[in-house]
């Protein structure tokens, strides 16, 4: 099967459904290719998206103004984005920094509160009493304080937002490939784009927004710097009977006075196996993954039994009331560019770019990263003064 278009979306992760939805309504010609998720991760040979899961938090304020900046366009535009598509993603529960008290080594707490200034957001900030009236389910450790950002804030969906974004490409007129792409060349001023199953699609330009799996050996003309970091979440079921205990519970981001027991938290949740779960993340080290194969292997594995066990014993002392032996694991990449930023630019052909690395806090900002990696393949460059980075990919030299 062979077919022309004008711009093709490699990915149908968070950033390329938005990339694509954006496309779609600026132009005919949009097709987007990437597969389905695997109905057994276990047993699947094909590649992964670390957008397989139910909740991610989202809230406006970050210490970084393009974060920021990317954070508020995205959130300001999810009520567009589920009453257009009818896909609801979106749970506003509020979302809890806590960390050690200002005024010693740590600035955590006072970055956030700085941060919060700049960008003009409510919050609220609560002693470590307050914080045990108010969020009576969290034991905090002595000399806490905690910035409560209640509004704009809590958790998306990740699943289904993709499935939001995705529907809206399709309404606009994108052509889904339920394929996977094996590699994007120039040839004759037309981006080619090859298959595993074995088709080639040729475009005016390709934007190949394949998070972790951007590294694929052979799938981009010059090798992207991204480093893809290996993580594992830990889930703890929390039985029906026991949901009101923790009625209320925002998102929550907590670092001790250890740093290296750093986590996040997301409110019990329903999953698509009918369970709710407590979920939270933070792996005790990184481990860096070494190519396609590993990474593969990595989804299939579902996560290390020594990050689990760190965060079983994270949660018996901050959330005591958890029944620690329902627990379960996940496994997830991370990737991150050399920048710090999302790596949105072309490669050394003018006809194939990059839209990747979510730096670990990209979900929430995905439609804001989708619509500039959008722009970019659309006018040939971002051109938008409110940034201060210019996006720029790093790559290997050859």
């Amino acid at each position: 099967m062979s077919a022309h278009f004008k711009h093709i979306v490699i990915g149908r992760g968070m950033m390329g459904s938005a990339a694509a939805k954006y496309l779609a309504r600026q132009t005919d010609g949009v097709a987007v290719i990437g597969p389905d998720e695997p109905q057994d991760a276990k047993t699947h040979q094909g590649v992964f998206a670390s957008h397989y899961d139910e909740a991610r938090i989202t809230r406006t304020i970050d210490p970084d103004a393009d974060w920021a900046l990317m954070a508020n366009r995205s959130i300001a535009r999810y009520g567009d984005i589920a009453r257009e598509s009818g896909v609801e993603f979106y749970a506003p529960v509020g979302c809890l920094v806590v960390g050690p008290k200002r005024g010693g080594s740590n600035p955590f707490i006072q970055n956030i509160c700085n941060a919060a200034a700049k960008l003009n957001v409510e919050t609220q900030l609560l002693s470590n009493d307050a914080l045990a009236k108010d969020f009576s389910y969290f034991a905090f450790e002595a000399g806490c304080e905690g910035v409560f950002e209640a509004q704009n804030a809590g958790y998306v969906n990740p699943r289904a937002l993709v499935k939001a974004q995705s529907a809206l490409a399709e309404k606009a007129g994108a052509t889904v490939l339920r394929e996977v792409a094996v590699s994007v060349r120039d040839e004759g001023g037309v981006a080619v784009v090859t298959t595993a199953e074995g088709n080639e699609y040729r475009a005016d330009n390709v934007l190949v927004a394949a998070g972790g799996f951007s590294i694929m050996e052979g799938l981009l003309p010059q090798p992207v710097k991204l480093n893809v970091y290996k993580r594992t979440v830990t889930f703890f079921e929390i039985p029906e009977d026991e949901l009101d205990a923790y009625s209320g519970m925002p998102s929550l981001i907590y670092e001790p006075s250890d740093p290296s027991k750093h986590i996040y938290m997301l409110p019990p949740v329903r999953y698509p196996d009918g369970k709710v779960y407590l979920k939270i993340g933070g792996d005790p080290d990184d481990k860096l993954v070494s190519g396609d194969a590993d990474m593969r292997e990595w989804f299939r594995s579902g996560g290390r039994q020594v990050a689990q066990d760190h965060l079983t014993a994270i949660v018996a002392s901050l959330v005591p009331s958890v029944d620690l032996s329902r627990v379960s694991t996940g496994a997830c990449v991370v990737s991150k560019t050399p920048g710090g930023y999302p790596a949105i630019g072309f490669t050394s052909s003018p006809r194939i770019a990059v839209l990747t690395g979510g730096c670990g806090t990209a979900a929430k900002s995905s439609d804001e990263i989708g619509r500039l990696g959008a722009t970019l393949v659309r006018e040939g460059q971002i051109d938008d003064a409110a940034y201060v980075t210019d996006f720029k990919p790093a790559f290997a030299t050859m």
